[in-house]
């Protein structure tokens, strides 16, 4: 049955992910044409650890793979890349805080477009275990190649039911020696950090359901808490203070450039409504291997 596994592992009156409705998911299939794009996006995730989930449309869901290090540029770089369960097609959208239970966290849409197959037949390849395809998003594009493995999460066989993939990029002008999610870190939703998805959610949500304990991702999300409520305290503060003042000479008033931030410097995807149709990002030209200050 469609979206078993990701119905059995959450209980969806105390999250805000999407539960998942079949009809959707069968008229979506029904309507896809593969050739012309299907849909894709990838989850920067903090739960137990960072990771980046990747995903792209088939058959009304979407088939999912946890990539800890995240998409690499360079096709020299062969992600591990960890098959999920498939999510509902409105998962696509998604981005905002998983308060408790699976996944217990914080999830930023990082990255969204379209896909397309490589390959004549989609469903032959994922059994294979060799899927071709061709990216069209905001910050990935481009020919690559999900690879089953057997490694250390593969079946006994090493292959059929392996969950061990690897991501790899293929070699065309999209590829390149650029970290690509140190480059581009922000939403393409929100265009804010994870702490600015904190700070825009009640605070018992972020408070009392703290998604890791220990370690590197213990560290992060403390450091991510006190960032957004910093900001949200100082958006409390803003807006108890905000009374009508005398006119600003047009003298003294801030410029526009003088009043951006370092952080809003950072080139922005141009921002679109969340929607269930394939977005049609545009064009990109690819990431210099030169890191320029004015981005960052």
């Amino acid at each position: 049955m469609a979206l078993e596994k990701y119905k059995q592992k959450r209980n969806f009156s105390s999250t805000p992910e999407p539960s998942g409705d079949l009809d959707v998911a069968a008229a979506r299939a029904k309507q896809a044409k593969p050739r012309e794009g299907l849909f894709f996006c990838v989850q920067k995730h903090l739960a137990s650890h960072l990771h980046y989930d990747f995903r792209l449309e088939y058959e009304g869901v979407l088939l999912s793979w946890a990539v800890p290090k995240g998409p690499s540029l360079d096709p020299k770089t062969r992600r591990l890349a960890m098959h999920v369960e498939d999510h509902p097609i409105e998962y696509g959208t998604f981005e905002g805080v998983i308060p408790e239970g699976y996944g217990a966290g914080i999830v930023m849409l990082w990255d969204r477009g379209t896909w397309t197959p490589e390959v004549p037949d989609v469903a032959t390849a994922l059994k294979k275990g060799d899927l071709k395809f061709s990216l069209d998003g905001f910050k990935l594009k481009g020919s690559w190649v999900l690879v089953r493995t057997g490694g250390r999460w593969g079946s006994k066989s090493g292959v059929g039911d392996s969950r061990s993939w690897l991501l790899i990029k293929h070699r065309d002008e999209w590829a390149g020696d650029v970290d690509i999610t140190d480059f581009a870190p922000l939403s393409v939703k929100s265009q804010g950090e994870f702490e600015d998805i904190l700070a825009g959610d009640r605070p018992d949500v972020w408070e009392s359901n703290r998604p890791a304990k220990g370690g590197e991702a213990g560290a992060m999300l403390a450091t991510i808490i006190e960032r957004a409520a910093r900001l949200k305290a100082g958006r409390i503060a803003t807006a108890g203070s905000a009374t009508p003042g005398p006119p600003v000479p047009a003298s003294k008033a801030p410029s526009a450039s003088g009043s951006r931030s370092a952080r809003a410097a950072e080139p922005k995807p141009k921002a679109r409504p969340p929607r269930l149709a394939p977005p049609k990002p545009a064009a990109r030209k690819k990431p210099s291997a030169r890191r320029s200050t004015s981005s960052r």
